[in-house]
Protein backbone atom coordinates (compact mmCIF):
# COMPACT_ATOMS: atom_id res chain seq x y z
CA UNK A 1 0.00 0.00 0.00
CA UNK A 2 0.94 3.55 -0.94
CA UNK A 3 0.49 6.23 1.86
CA UNK A 4 0.14 9.32 0.13
CA UNK A 5 -0.08 13.20 1.99
CA UNK A 6 -1.53 15.75 0.03
CA UNK A 7 -0.21 18.95 0.86
CA UNK A 8 -2.97 22.02 0.56
CA UNK A 9 -6.08 20.79 1.56
CA UNK A 10 -9.07 21.29 0.24
CA UNK A 11 -7.61 22.45 -2.72
CA UNK A 12 -9.53 21.82 -6.60
CA UNK A 13 -7.02 19.24 -7.69
CA UNK A 14 -6.31 17.61 -4.37
CA UNK A 15 -9.96 17.50 -3.49
CA UNK A 16 -10.21 14.95 -6.49
CA UNK A 17 -7.18 13.22 -6.40
CA UNK A 18 -8.54 11.83 -3.05
CA UNK A 19 -11.97 11.21 -4.05
CA UNK A 20 -9.96 8.81 -7.53
CA UNK A 21 -7.97 7.08 -5.31
CA UNK A 22 -10.28 6.66 -2.58
CA UNK A 23 -11.84 3.71 -4.93
CA UNK A 24 -8.54 1.70 -3.86
CA UNK A 25 -8.72 1.68 -0.32
CA UNK A 26 -6.13 -1.42 -0.75
CA UNK A 27 -3.69 0.32 -2.58
CA UNK A 28 -3.36 3.35 -1.09
CA UNK A 29 -3.76 5.23 2.17
CA UNK A 30 -4.06 9.20 1.53
CA UNK A 31 -4.33 12.39 3.95
CA UNK A 32 -4.41 15.94 3.02
CA UNK A 33 -2.42 18.68 5.27
CA UNK A 34 -3.69 22.61 5.70
CA UNK A 35 -1.23 24.49 5.19
CA UNK A 36 -2.64 28.10 5.81
CA UNK A 37 -0.70 28.29 8.93
CA UNK A 38 2.41 26.49 10.61
CA UNK A 39 1.11 23.53 11.86
CA UNK A 40 1.70 21.79 9.24
CA UNK A 41 5.94 21.66 10.71
CA UNK A 42 4.40 19.39 13.40
CA UNK A 43 2.83 16.73 11.46
CA UNK A 44 4.54 13.89 11.00
CA UNK A 45 5.77 13.48 7.52
CA UNK A 46 7.56 9.94 8.12
CA UNK A 47 4.49 7.64 7.54
CA UNK A 48 4.25 8.66 3.75
CA UNK A 49 5.68 7.27 1.32
CA UNK A 50 4.50 10.09 -1.17
CA UNK A 51 4.21 13.58 -0.52
CA UNK A 52 2.01 15.78 -3.41
CA UNK A 53 2.42 18.96 -3.37
CA UNK A 54 -0.76 21.34 -4.63
CA UNK A 55 -0.61 24.43 -2.09
CA UNK A 56 -0.07 27.40 -4.27
CA UNK A 57 -1.61 30.09 -5.40
CA UNK A 58 -2.47 31.11 -8.77
CA UNK A 59 -3.57 34.03 -11.34
CA UNK A 60 -2.16 34.76 -14.36
CA UNK A 61 -2.42 38.54 -13.80
CA UNK A 62 -1.68 38.92 -9.93
CA UNK A 63 -1.58 43.05 -8.11
CA UNK A 64 1.66 43.94 -7.40
CA UNK A 65 0.66 44.10 -4.03
CA UNK A 66 0.98 40.47 -3.88
CA UNK A 67 4.35 39.99 -5.00
CA UNK A 68 6.14 39.02 -1.37
CA UNK A 69 3.08 36.38 -1.08
CA UNK A 70 2.87 34.61 -4.02
CA UNK A 71 7.18 33.86 -3.17
CA UNK A 72 6.29 32.93 0.54
CA UNK A 73 3.36 30.64 -0.80
CA UNK A 74 4.91 29.19 -4.04
CA UNK A 75 8.85 29.40 -3.82
CA UNK A 76 9.63 29.00 -0.33
CA UNK A 77 6.73 26.82 1.23
CA UNK A 78 7.70 24.37 -1.56
CA UNK A 79 11.06 24.20 -0.71
CA UNK A 80 10.17 23.77 3.08
CA UNK A 81 8.17 21.07 2.38
CA UNK A 82 10.20 19.19 -0.11
CA UNK A 83 13.24 19.21 2.79
CA UNK A 84 10.92 18.38 5.24
CA UNK A 85 9.98 15.06 3.44
CA UNK A 86 13.43 14.80 2.25
CA UNK A 87 14.46 14.73 5.98
CA UNK A 88 11.23 12.46 7.25
CA UNK A 89 12.41 9.30 4.78
CA UNK A 90 9.64 10.54 1.91
CA UNK A 91 10.43 8.44 -1.13
CA UNK A 92 8.85 10.82 -3.91
CA UNK A 93 7.77 14.05 -3.86
CA UNK A 94 5.25 16.02 -6.44
CA UNK A 95 5.30 19.67 -7.07
CA UNK A 96 2.51 20.81 -9.41
CA UNK A 97 4.31 23.54 -11.01
CA UNK A 98 2.70 25.59 -14.20
CA UNK A 99 3.57 25.40 -18.05
CA UNK A 100 3.14 29.73 -16.43
CA UNK A 101 6.67 28.93 -16.24
CA UNK A 102 7.40 29.48 -20.21
CA UNK A 103 5.84 32.72 -20.75
CA UNK A 104 3.31 33.72 -23.32
CA UNK A 105 5.12 34.17 -25.76
CA UNK A 106 4.52 37.02 -28.37
CA UNK A 107 1.45 38.01 -29.48
CA UNK A 108 0.46 36.63 -32.97
CA UNK A 109 3.06 33.96 -33.21
CA UNK A 110 2.72 30.38 -33.29
CA UNK A 111 4.83 28.96 -29.95
CA UNK A 112 4.84 25.16 -29.42
CA UNK A 113 6.62 24.43 -26.14
CA UNK A 114 9.38 21.89 -26.34
CA UNK A 115 12.16 20.27 -23.92
CA UNK A 116 14.28 23.02 -25.29
CA UNK A 117 12.01 25.97 -24.32
CA UNK A 118 13.38 28.02 -22.18
CA UNK A 119 11.56 29.25 -18.98
CA UNK A 120 11.29 33.06 -19.24
CA UNK A 121 8.07 33.54 -17.78
CA UNK A 122 6.14 37.21 -17.75
CA UNK A 123 5.18 38.11 -14.39
CA UNK A 124 5.97 37.00 -10.43
CA UNK A 125 3.51 34.12 -10.44
CA UNK A 126 5.30 32.44 -12.95
CA UNK A 127 8.47 33.34 -11.83
CA UNK A 128 7.39 32.16 -7.92
CA UNK A 129 6.57 28.96 -9.34
CA UNK A 130 10.21 28.46 -11.60
CA UNK A 131 12.32 29.73 -7.99
CA UNK A 132 10.20 26.70 -6.66
CA UNK A 133 11.64 24.14 -9.43
CA UNK A 134 15.22 25.35 -8.97
CA UNK A 135 15.19 25.35 -5.21
CA UNK A 136 13.87 21.70 -4.84
CA UNK A 137 15.75 20.24 -7.74
CA UNK A 138 19.50 20.28 -6.02
CA UNK A 139 17.38 17.92 -3.21
CA UNK A 140 16.66 15.15 -5.51
CA UNK A 141 18.92 11.98 -5.14
CA UNK A 142 18.52 8.34 -5.08
CA UNK A 143 16.47 8.05 -2.07
CA UNK A 144 14.40 11.10 -3.21
CA UNK A 145 13.04 11.26 -5.98
CA UNK A 146 11.04 14.16 -7.76
CA UNK A 147 8.30 14.72 -9.94
CA UNK A 148 8.05 18.46 -11.45
CA UNK A 149 4.67 18.66 -13.44
CA UNK A 150 3.75 21.71 -15.46
CA UNK A 151 0.39 21.70 -16.30
CA UNK A 152 -1.50 23.81 -18.63
CA UNK A 153 -4.86 25.10 -17.92
CA UNK A 154 -6.57 22.38 -15.81
CA UNK A 155 -10.57 21.27 -16.57
CA UNK A 156 -13.39 19.68 -15.31
CA UNK A 157 -16.14 19.40 -13.28
CA UNK A 158 -17.02 22.46 -11.13
CA UNK A 159 -13.43 23.63 -12.44
CA UNK A 160 -12.79 27.20 -12.18
CA UNK A 161 -11.13 29.72 -13.98
CA UNK A 162 -11.43 30.87 -17.59
CA UNK A 163 -12.82 27.73 -18.84
CA UNK A 164 -16.24 27.55 -17.18
CA UNK A 165 -16.71 31.47 -17.92
CA UNK A 166 -15.89 30.46 -21.42
CA UNK A 167 -18.16 27.59 -21.75
CA UNK A 168 -21.00 29.42 -20.00
CA UNK A 169 -20.58 32.05 -22.37
CA UNK A 170 -20.58 29.53 -25.19
CA UNK A 171 -24.10 27.85 -24.08
CA UNK A 172 -25.51 31.42 -23.73
CA UNK A 173 -24.54 33.33 -26.83
CA UNK A 174 -26.43 32.78 -30.33
CA UNK A 175 -23.34 33.45 -32.29
CA UNK A 176 -19.95 32.17 -31.63
CA UNK A 177 -16.89 33.27 -34.02
CA UNK A 178 -15.06 30.30 -35.74
CA UNK A 179 -11.88 30.00 -34.21
CA UNK A 180 -8.92 27.04 -34.18
CA UNK A 181 -8.10 26.58 -30.48
CA UNK A 182 -4.06 26.56 -30.32
CA UNK A 183 -3.77 27.12 -26.15
CA UNK A 184 -3.30 23.65 -24.55
CA UNK A 185 -5.61 22.17 -21.72
CA UNK A 186 -5.83 18.89 -19.99
CA UNK A 187 -8.72 17.47 -18.36
CA UNK A 188 -8.74 16.98 -14.98
CA UNK A 189 -9.47 13.52 -14.95
CA UNK A 190 -6.27 12.77 -17.17
CA UNK A 191 -4.13 14.77 -15.05
CA UNK A 192 -5.14 12.51 -11.78
CA UNK A 193 -4.42 9.37 -13.93
CA UNK A 194 -1.14 10.53 -14.71
CA UNK A 195 0.02 11.39 -10.81
CA UNK A 196 -1.16 8.06 -10.31
CA UNK A 197 0.83 6.55 -12.92
CA UNK A 198 4.10 8.76 -11.52
CA UNK A 199 3.12 7.43 -7.81
CA UNK A 200 2.95 3.59 -9.22
CA UNK A 201 5.96 3.65 -11.50
CA UNK A 202 7.95 5.51 -8.70
CA UNK A 203 8.78 7.99 -11.47
CA UNK A 204 10.79 11.25 -11.46
CA UNK A 205 11.46 14.19 -13.79
CA UNK A 206 9.73 17.29 -14.89
CA UNK A 207 6.78 16.91 -17.20
CA UNK A 208 4.78 19.24 -19.64
CA UNK A 209 1.48 18.71 -21.55
CA UNK A 210 2.20 18.05 -25.35
CA UNK A 211 -1.02 17.71 -27.33
CA UNK A 212 -2.53 14.54 -26.16
CA UNK A 213 -0.10 13.46 -23.29
CA UNK A 214 2.38 14.54 -20.48
CA UNK A 215 5.46 13.96 -22.01
CA UNK A 216 8.99 14.49 -20.05
CA UNK A 217 10.75 17.45 -20.48
CA UNK A 218 13.84 16.55 -18.56
CA UNK A 219 14.51 12.73 -16.27
CA UNK A 220 17.33 11.90 -14.79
Amino acid sequence: MKKILVTGKGSYIGTHFIEELSKYPKDYQVDELEMRDDDWKQHDFSAYDVVYHVAGLAHSTPDESQRALYYRVNTDLTYEVAKKAKEAGVKQFIFMSSIIVYGSGKIGEDRVITKDTPLTPDNFYGDSKKQAEIKILPLEDENFKLVIVRPPMIYGPNSKGNYPLLAKFAKKTILFPTLENKRSMLFLGNLIAFIKLMIDNEEHGIFCRKIKNMYPVRAW
